[in-house]
């Protein structure tokens, strides 16, 4: 059996509603085209502007205007009998559309209205009702209420469920005023009632929805009827059959309605004799073949159309993204050329600061030690000097003179950074007892124990060399302020150390007090030489000097 549904379509398309209210529309020119084209029935281009102005409206982020193209287009497939490509659209649809805002729930009752109508095309009976009754949550109006309810009542038909049917169908049919859905709520109710029971008597109600439809001249009502009593009457009363499917015949060509038209064909085959059952069989064949044909254009028309669309929608964002890679590499090389001209200027500031630094740096270490070397050589040479004119009243002349050349000669040196040299037959230990003794006094007495020449063999002359200032300042420092009678100068070697003790008995060290040049330069060179000095006082007075230098082998 046939079925005729009844379609309410808010935003497209209205059979069962004949008023829809309006959408309020996008100014989008693509999106009122679509429009102008779906009001005057040119469905197929209404079909292509719809598919434009989805594209520009998600754009132009109207996504519910977008929605609303796809339910239009879903309802255009439908009709053109592409359902799953209807059911796809919808879908699509609904993404864009919120259950919970009731500015769409007009939206959301036409999107699933057309959801159960092509589920139902598709004989997907239990999701078209899923659907249907989905739709019913969007809605208070009692005639689309009905209208929603019947067609939950028809799948239930469709399906076999012979009882839920009647049982929705009965309650509508009580409750329906308007004569044209009356008429079809009767004649489905009738209807259902007889498959359920074959014994059922349909007849009357199938003739009185019949009638009723004659007289509201509703010609699609009047078409499903003679369907209805066409096949009620197939096998029991085939005249009567015959009667209803010839007046069927006549209605479906006034309604251009090639799937009726095909319908009524087949009824026709099997009641005709056999020279109009021929006649019917063939114009059966070739509408079938037709109306196949035209069915799968429809399909791949609107296929083709999606598909181009989505295909210059992918070369579009292909073009973007190659355009944007190109508009990251332009970003990202000139962030390096500016980054790295920025990281080179702050580089070539700070290697220039640094230079300046470590020119600085090495003016004053030079001024420190050319200081340094004047007083080692010139200050304290000439205090030994004066320490030894003093202490000995029959020192030979030539022999001061020789030491004042000699310190001449080395301050002479100086600029040119030479170190002066003890002779080479006057050995390092003679050179330090000379150093020590000659500032020992009647007043002064000076000890020196340990120094011998197997104690200096392995020290390095630049070592040598430091150690002879280090005592040359402690001698000169003693006799300048320490007011010492007696000092002790004691030398070991042990553990590759070597270790001065440096003993005297004068005033010492007071708390606090401030090292000047020469004292400072002591502990200066001692590190030099990786070796280490403490400065200490004893319990009886007097200054303590602890010295230790390793020897490198």
């Amino acid at each position: 059996m046939r079925h005729t549904f009844s379609l309410f379509i808010i935003i497209s398309f209205c059979f069962a509603c004949s008023n829809p209210p309006k959408v309020e529309k996008s100014k989008n020119p693509t999106f009122l085209k679509a429009y102008k084209f779906r009001d005057a029935g040119n469905k197929d281009s209404a079909f292509i502007y719809y598919n434009k102005a989805k594209e520009e409206l998600l754009q132009e982020k109207d996504s519910l205007n977008a929605a609303v193209c796809m339910i239009n287009m879903a309802i255009i497939a439908s009709d053109k009998s592409d359902y799953l490509g209807a059911q796809e659209l919808s879908l699509s649809a609904s993404s864009f559309l919120d259950d919970s805002n009731p500015g769409h729930f007009k939206y959301n009752l036409s999107n699933y209205n057309a959801l159960g109508i092509s589920s139902f095309s598709l004989k997907q009976y239990d999701k078209a009702i899923e659907f249907y009754n989905k739709s019913l949550e969007f809605t208070s109006d009692s005639a689309l209420i009905i209208s929603i309810r019947s067609n939950v009542a028809e799948n239930y038909r469709k399906s076999g469920k012979y009882d839920d049917a009647i049982l929705i169908f009965k309650s509508l049919v009580s409750q329906e005023k308007n004569p044209v859905d009356y008429a079809r709520i009767l004649t489905n109710y009738a209807s259902t009632k007889w498959l359920q029971n074959p014994s059922y008597n349909a007849s009357t109600e199938l003739r009185q929805g019949l009638s009723i439809r004659i007289k509201e001249k509703d010609k699609l009502g009047e078409n499903n009827s003679y369907d209805h009593l066409t096949d009620f009457y197939l096998k029991t009363h085939p005249d009567s059959a015959l009667y209803f499917a010839k007046q069927w015949h006549e209605m479906v060509y006034s309604l251009d309605s090639p799937g009726d038209l095909l319908e009524c064909l087949k009824k026709l085959v099997l009641l005709s004799d056999e020279q109009n059952s021929k006649k019917y069989f063939a114009q059966y064949r070739q509408l079938s073949d037709s109306l196949q044909t035209v069915k799968n254009n429809a399909k791949n028309q609107f296929a083709l159309i999606r598909y181009e669309t989505e295909k210059h929608k992918a070369n579009n964002l292909l073009l973007q993204r190659e355009a944007t890679i190109r508009t990251i590499w332009i970003f990202s090389l000139s962030l390096l050329l500016v980054g790295g001209s920025f990281l080179s200027i702050i580089w070539y500031k700070k290697r220039k600061k640094r230079m300046e630094l470590e020119a600085k740096n090495a003016i004053q270490e030079g001024q420190l030690k050319t200081s340094k070397k004047v007083h080692d050589v010139v200050a304290n040479g000439i205090y030994q000097i004066m320490t030894e004119i003093e202490n000995n009243k029959e020192i030979i002349h030539e022999h001061i003179l020789d030491k004042m050349e000699s310190l001449y000669e080395r301050s002479r040196d100086i600029s040119y950074d030479v170190l002066a040299k003890a002779n080479e037959d006057n050995s390092f230990e003679n050179t330090i007892r000379e150093l020590l003794v000659s500032f020992a006094s009647e007043e002064t007495k000076v000890i020196i124990v340990g120094n011998t020449n197997e104690l200096w063999k392995h020290l390095p002359y630049q070592d040598q060399f430091e150690i002879k200032q280090v005592l040359q300042e402690l001698m000169v420092n003693m006799r300048k302020h320490s007011r010492a009678t007696q000092v002790a100068i004691r030398f070991e070697l042990k553990d590759d150390k070597i270790f001065i003790y440096y003993t005297d008995n004068g005033i010492g060290i007071s708390d606090g007090i401030k090292f000047k040049n020469g004292l400072t330069n002591t502990g200066n060179r001692i590190n030099s030489i990786n070796g280490n000095i403490n400065f200490g006082t004893s319990t009886r007075g007097g200054l303590n000097v602890q010295l230790i230098i390793p020897i490198t082998v």
